[in-house]
């Protein structure tokens, strides 16, 4: 698909866009369940080291002429510390505790709260497509780690939330809600190579965008997918719009990003709102 005019968002998205890569902070680090661990790994002057958590490699890019390790912390860990390999050595971090807080919500259609055999079947066919393209590890280069806004709205504090629906507990909420019209459109956040497509049972109309490096973004419910699999994106590119597809209870964007195939509050990686 060509390059997509940015003047056709609106003004606030475009000015965002303007400024994108120039005034956005760094994103920090941030050593807790859901959040970033940014570690120090070694002097410039020599070749990136390799990294690792958990077995998975980990992203390593460049920052203040230090190498350094980009950490995916999962939202579940209960340690004060994890270890990180780097080469042959083992890495400790210090994590600090974080708590969220718990949603209610009443969704209408109640397939999507209790799915029968048949929804069942689809449902762990599409978790396999999307699993796969969220722990995927690409090799590429990383600039950074920060990311434009995807669409302009008001933004939800709703990563790790745990979720109820029709007052059945269910996992906690892996990304970010940002408010929006219905057919509003959604860029790229930063460059990359588009690993999935699909209109799937809970998430609706999706794209996922590899960004490199275990580097994954995910956009849902979307009422529109402008991208094929396969295809390259840059920051500012028209992926999708706005809708209300799948598991929602109105139009909206659900925002993920995913780091070493671990899901990570998006507001550390984006500029204030």
């Amino acid at each position: 698909m060509p390059r997509q005019v940015i003047a056709s968002l609106g003004a606030g998205l475009l000015l965002a866009l303007l400024v994108s890569g120039l005034v956005f902070a760094k994103p920090a680090h941030s050593p807790w369940p859901g959040g970033i661990a940014i570690v120090d790994i070694g002097s410039a002057d020599q070749p990136p080291p390799v990294a690792s958590f958990n077995d998975a490699p980990l992203l390593v890019m460049m920052r203040d002429d230090r190498w350094h390790a980009v950490v995916g912390i999962p939202l579940d860990t209960a340690s004060d510390a994890l270890s990180i390999r780097v080469g042959d050595e083992e890495l400790a971090i210090d994590l600090v505790p974080r708590t969220y807080k718990e949603q209610r919500l009443t969704v209408k259609k109640q397939s999507y709260v209790t799915p029968g055999q048949q929804q069942l079947e689809r449902i762990g066919a599409e978790r396999e497509i999307i699993d796969a393209a969220l722990n995927r590890y690409r090799v590429a280069t990383s600039t950074g780690i920060e990311l434009a806004p995807p669409v302009d709205g008001p933004r939800s504090s709703s990563f790790g939330l745990r979720r109820f629906f029709n007052e059945q507990p269910r996992a906690p909420h892996k990304g970010m809600d940002i408010a929006a019209p219905e057919g509003e459109p959604v860029i790229a956040p930063r460059d990359g190579v588009v690993s999935a497509t699909g209109d799937y049972f809970f998430n609706g109309q999706t794209v996922i965008i590899d960004h490199g490096q275990g580097y994954v973004t995910m956009y849902c419910h979307l009422s529109d997918i402008a991208v094929e699999h396969g295809q390259a994106v840059a920051t500012g590119d028209i992926v999708g719009a706005v809708g209300k597809t799948g598991r929602v209870t109105g139009p909206h964007l659900h925002f993920g990003t995913y780091l070493n195939g671990t899901a990570v509050d998006p507001a550390i990686l984006l500029p204030e709102n």
